[in-house]
């Protein structure tokens, strides 16, 4: 019986078995593992758009469109080796059909005037082994890749290393705030690693999304499961949703602020255009009122009659601090807010419960006391109620 080890390669999305016995490898595509993928929910639909253009991703976030211009059979899952800038790259195919017009829409890439590389071949025994070797010196090239810059004082990190499918090339991904010269790195790391480099530089956001991770929400970070592409994001997006400007609680684990910040924007921005904005307290017929506190969304302010105090507060509704500013201005005052004290009346008292719930009990029967000198019991009354007639002692006589 052969014995298999299994990989999981959450990066490309693939799964990994080796038979121990024989050596052979073979690779299956993992769609659950696999970042930033798109759910194909249009895979029972042929509508006869792009019938041979396939969504071909690679490691981590980068996929492109590739043409099939070879005569077999690719479907979802697929190894399959594809055009590259220079070589051949393997790539798995993860979405095909009418999904791919709707992926290409969203990138803004028209397929009248684009020009799609093609797809040769599906990958071949010897293909995906010598895909293997090159994945196995991804991590390696990446510490000493990263030693070389720090040696040449580089102000740049490497954030991440990808070898192409046929081990001939690699892409560095690099992050750095400012302009790097990295033309001597480049002669540095080739004839280190003896092989084509590319230098593609990221963002802190971007190698956030590569890495991964889970946020302080505990679900997958947004920018490694589906964002594509990052917008600026100010602290006003955290003060108009009356946040808390504290840089630990609003940074994520790329040290930026977080990204979804700028989810509810609208929302909060919507609710405060119908939110009065007060320069004072309201005036009541019983003194001023400050604001304490607004809930945005629900579109209430709370208001208290002393000025640092929140041990009584009061809400009221947005409409109604509009009608006592409008009211404020005419010279008028508004009522009170403290509620009328309420006159009880006096409750009901039953006399039932001040029984004893002993009474229920049945009664205990005393014991009858004893002689002195016999120890005999006395002698009950008869039934007509006299005490019963002791006879004459020896006998009657």
């Amino acid at each position: 019986m052969s014995r298999e080890s299994i990989q999981y390669d959450c990066f490309r999305g693939c799964v990994v078995t080796r038979d121990e016995n024989t050596g052979e490898i073979s690779c299956s595509y993992r769609a659950g593992c696999c970042k930033m993928g798109a759910r194909d929910w249009l895979k029972d639909a042929r509508d006869g758009s792009c019938p041979n253009v396939f969504e071909v991703r690679f490691k981590n976030t980068r996929k492109g469109f590739y043409v099939n211009d070879s005569t077999q059979n690719i479907r979802i899952g697929d190894l399959v080796m594809v055009e590259a800038v220079t070589g051949l790259d393997l790539g798995i195919v993860t979405l095909e059909g009418p999904a791919v017009a709707r992926q290409m829409k969203c990138r803004g890439v028209d397929p009248e005037t684009a020009v799609f590389r093609k797809i040769y071949r599906k990958a071949r025994q010897s293909d995906i082994e010598k895909w293997q070797e090159a994945i196995a010196r991804e991590q390696e090239t990446m510490i000493r890749a990263r030693k070389i810059a720090a040696m040449m004082g580089l102000e740049m990190k490497i954030g991440d290393v990808e070898f192409q499918g046929d081990g001939s090339k690699a892409i560095f991904y690099y992050i750095a705030d400012g302009r790097v010269d990295f033309r001597q790195l480049i002669k540095a790391y080739a004839e280190e690693f003896r092989i084509r480099i590319e230098m593609r530089q990221i963002g802190a956001r971007q190698e956030a999304g590569l890495i991964g991770g889970l946020g302080v929400c505990g679900r997958e970070l947004c920018c490694s499961n589906y964002i594509s592409s990052f917008q600026s994001i100010s602290t006003s997006a955290a003060r108009c949703q009356d946040l808390s400007l504290n840089p630990l609680k609003l940074a994520g684990q790329c040290g930026k602020l977080k990204c979804c910040l700028n989810y509810e924007v609208p929302v909060y921005l919507d609710a405060l255009s119908r939110i009065p904005k007060l320069n004072g307290p309201l005036e009541f017929e019983d003194g001023p009122a400050f604001l304490r506190k607004t809930d945005i969304l629900n579109e209430t302010m709370y208001f208290s009659y002393e000025k640092s105090s929140d041990a009584k507060l009061y809400p009221l509704s947005a409409d109604e601090v509009c009608e006592i500013v409008e009211m404020n201005r005419n010279g008028e005052k508004a009522e009170s807010l403290r509620p009328e004290p309420v006159q009880r009346r006096p409750e009901f008292v039953s006399a039932v419960g001040d029984d004893s719930i002993s009474r229920f009990d049945t009664p205990r029967r005393r014991k009858k006391s004893q002689s002195r000198k016999g120890g005999r019991p006395r002698r009950q009354a008869s039934r007509n109620g006299g005490p019963d007639r002791q006879g004459p002692k020896n006998g009657g006589k």
